[in-house]
């Protein structure tokens, strides 16, 4: 039961009503305080209290002011006495419960293994729904909850087992089971690359991840396995299966062995698809915006053909002001001449169109001679699914690449009998690129068009790919019963049916909003927001905000922690974080066995996760010297224990240490925080937000000092 209650609420739930007094009857001192306490507590929570602190103590001092009872004398009420036990007898019978039976127990465990367990793993929340369920079939909750509850998610756990084992087959479970099998280097080294994570985005990163894929495949995992299984389940097994070394799964039974390694494989096979596709997307990127640095470098560095180009523009500029309201032929003609101002507009456009096709010969250049290799692997690894015909000639494309993948590269041209599509593949600033004089269509600039058509596509989730789980159909995001319950799905969404009017309102709301923007800034109250130009496109400024006052008692606050413990070393934070909740040992390594001892490797740990974590550098930490750590030492760590899972796992126990440390007095009940640097995720098609220069490749905007009140 909660321990705050407003006012309000006492009176509301704890105030003996109508028969609740004729209960009470004669009842006298701390018997009648007792009383009306057990009884309005098990109307309340459906049970009765193991002790007397159970009740909260606003409750005790209403009721006991309310029968006329000191609030102390609720100490003299033993709740293993005999008269307890009547009044217990009492209140289940006026509200027409009973205690439950062996059989109620039975059931209830049945019922808990079918139902609860398979969708909800928190133990917390499994006694609450057996509590619920208790109440509604009219029954005292049993002495033995907390066993209720073990057998329940053991009989669970034992289904989970059996039925996957049955769906699995003998001949996958048998691959499965031979992963980890002693003397079996070959799937102990297929298990320490599924637990990796994917290396900097390139051309070798991606052929790992294509090759990884490629061996978890050729396991033969059933289509479905886990179809109709809560993700959170299948979850938990993924996670504790992960943190497993080969002679952790010989040690388990072979059901559960072999679920836990179904369980993982399934899961890493779509998240490498996922993955997989990530790279793709970065990687297409990553080729395009390398190409056009090199060339705007290199056309830096070359010398202009009109002489004198500053000097030009400095007398425009003066006769400009000088002559503001003159006609430009009379103003500017005379100062420069009108053949040079028509040279320097002719080499404008000249330039840039030199620059495209610069940029189109550096992409062909470095496409062809080391990228293009990805594209047969990538093609025949990736099941590519498109439900709308828009994007139809994008996946003929594809399958026009795919037939052309084994033909030998020096084949420059695709056959004149070759249907290859064109519309919505090919800008038009390349078809001159693609298509030479005499109509024939060129394979690499063919192949980059396709590249960059398939990765728009892809963002957009117009395409799909099969067995991807972030990538894949759109159309399995929505709920089982969409179409047949449409209308109430777009009501909690407070959206109408028809797009149309969709469209025509968030039109409207978007000119509303840029009226309002234009009216503030012709009149002065935009706020300091100022529209200018950037790199000559229009940029909106907006300033700074204003710090706020300091809270009354914040400078109080910080003396008085500095004055109880001085200034505090960051790293001597995290090392007693770590001694108060351990979460250093959810770092396991992804190799198939570790030897360094954990005394050392706490402290390896530590060390690496302060310098990644402050952006200190590896090498850095080092170089102070004060630990005895080696760099090789401090990276042979980072690369085999600091992974993606097991950071989540880390920070998830740091984060429920500390909200099982704070007091709730003070800080209240809230699950938010506060962060600086704080990278909020975005959809993949906001295109302004995906690359920051300080964070990197990535979906996300960055904000720094952020916080969100509790």
């Amino acid at each position: 039961m909660r321990r705050e209650w407003s006012p309000e609420d006492v009176v509301a739930c704890w105030t003996p009503v109508g028969s609740d007094w004729d209960l009470v009857a004669n009842k006298s001192g701390p018997t009648r305080l007792g009383f009306v306490l057990m009884l309005k507590y098990f109307e309340l929570e459906g049970r009765f209290p193991q002790f007397l602190e159970e009740f909260p103590p606003a409750a005790v001092d209403y009721v006991a002011d309310v029968v006329k009872v000191p609030g102390g004398d609720l100490a003299k009420y033993d709740l293993s006495s005999r008269s307890a036990k009547g009044h217990r007898t009492q209140i289940r019978e006026a509200l027409g419960f009973r205690p439950a039976t062996r059989a109620d127990e039975e059931r209830l465990t049945d019922w808990l293994a079918d139902e609860v367990c398979p969708v909800e793993l928190v133990e917390d929340r499994l006694r609450e729904a057996l509590l619920v369920q208790c109440r509604s079939d009219r029954i005292e909750p049993p002495g033995r909850i907390e066993r209720i509850v073990a057998a329940a998610r053991a009989r669970a756990d034992r289904a989970f087992c059996a039925r996957t084992v049955a769906r699995l087959g003998d001949v996958c479970a048998r691959r499965l089971l031979e992963l980890v099998a002693e003397g079996n280097e070959d799937g102990t080294a297929l298990l320490a690359a599924l637990k990796r994570d994917p290396g900097a985005v390139g051309l070798d990163s991606l052929l790992t991840e294509v090759a990884k894929l490629t061996a978890v495949r050729q396991l033969g995992l059933p289509e479905g396995l886990f179809a109709d299984c809560s993700e959170k389940l299948v979850a938990a097994w993924r996670a504790r299966a992960i943190k497993m070394y080969p002679s952790d799964f010989r040690d388990a039974g072979e059901d559960v062995r072999t679920t836990l390694l179904a369980a993982l494989c399934a899961s890493r096979q779509g998240e490498i698809t996922d993955a997989l596709v990530e790279l793709l997307v970065a990687l297409v990127h990553k080729i395009n915006a390398r190409a056009e640095r090199r060339v705007e470098k290199q056309l830096t560095a070359e010398l202009k053909k009109v002489r004198g180009k500053e000097g030009i523009l400095f007398k425009l500029a003066t006769a400009a002001v000088d002559k503001p309201d003159e006609v430009g032929r009379r103003a500017l003609f005379p100062v420069v001449g009108e053949r040079t101002l028509r040279e320097l507009v002719a080499e404008a456009k000249a330039n840039e169109k030199v620059f495209k096709a610069k940029v189109r010969t550096t992409l062909r250049s470095s496409y062809s001679s080391y990228y293009r290799q990805m594209l047969p692997p990538l093609l025949n690894t990736l099941g590519f699914q498109c439900n709308n015909t828009a994007y139809r000639p994008v996946m003929d494309a594809l399958v026009l690449l795919a037939r052309y993948a084994d033909v030998d590269g020096k084949t420059r041209f695709y056959d004149a009998g070759d249907v290859v599509p064109m519309d919505g593949v090919v800008r038009k600033d390349w078809r001159e690129a693609v298509v030479d004089d005499k109509g024939r269509v060129e394979r690499i600039p063919y192949e980059l068009c396709v590249l960059v058509a398939l990765r728009d596509a892809i963002r957009r989730r117009e395409i799909y790919i099969e067995g991807a789980r972030r990538w894949g159909n759109p159309e399995d995001d929505l709920p089982g019963d969409f179409e047949s319950a449409r209308t109430v799905h777009y009501a909690a969404i407070r959206q109408p049916e028809d797009p149309k009017e969709f469209i025509t309102g968030l039109k409207r709301r978007m000119a509303d909003g840029l009226d309002r923007l234009s009216a503030a800034l012709a009149d002065g109250s935009a706020g300091g927001v100022k529209v200018t130009t950037r790199k000559g496109e229009p940029w909106i400024i907006v300033p700074k905000l204003e710090p706020l006052e300091e809270p009354t008692g914040l400078a109080d606050l910080k003396d008085e922690v500095v004055r109880r413990w001085g200034v505090l070393d960051l790293l001597d934070v995290l090392k007693n974080a770590d001694f108060l909740t351990g979460f250093t040992d959810e770092f396991t390594s992804v190799a198939a066995y570790e030897r360094i001892d954990r005394a050392t490797l706490q402290r390896r740990l530590l060390l690496a996760l302060f310098a990644l974590g402050t952006n200190m550098g590896i090498r850095a930490i080092v170089a102070t010297g004060e630990h005895g750590e080696t760099e090789a030492a401090l990276r042979h760590v980072r690369r085999h224990f600091i992974a993606v899972d097991n950071l989540r796992a880390a920070v998830t126990r740091l984060v429920n240490g500390t909200f099982a440390a704070r007091d709730a007095a003070w800080w209240g009940q809230g699950t938010a925080c506060a962060s600086d640097s704080k990278k909020f995720g975005s959809w993949s098609s906001n295109f302004m937000t995906e690359y920051h220069a300080r964070y990197g490749t990535g979906v996300g905007a960055g904000s720094s000092e952020f916080s969100l009140a509790a």
